[in-house]
């Protein structure tokens, strides 16, 4: 992930612990708010392999732009795949309003 596209600060991880809206599910914990750039930044709070697959899921996945998104693991997120992962990413950005909606009006 290109390194403006992260959240590195830990006032800005701070700043999305303050200000912003969490919402979560059996693996995930998403926490955002908006910012005033053109891209999302993302920070993840979790082991390296488990942040390599949420890197993952999150570069491929169409999503609304000016966010500052954080995602922290569950404990149960080491035993999941990459494709539990993924659907728990979509689930949480949907909920949110960041995840892009495709033609037809459906969650990407």
């Amino acid at each position: 992930m290109r390194r403006e596209l992260r959240l590195r600060r830990r006032k800005d991880f701070d700043a999305v612990f303050r200000q912003g809206r969490a919402w979560h599910n059996e693996l995930l914990v998403l926490r955002s708010i908006p910012n005033a750039l053109e891209h999302n930044r993302y920070g993840f709070i979790t082991s390296n392999r488990v942040r390599r697959r949420l890197r993952e899921s999150v570069r491929v996945l169409p999503a609304n732009q000016g966010w500052d998104v954080v995602v922290s693991a569950k404990s149960r997120a080491s035993e999941a795949d990459f494709h539990e992962l993924n659907r728990a990413v979509v689930e949480l950005l949907d909920r949110a309003g960041i995840l892009a909606e495709r033609a037809g009006g459906e969650p990407a």
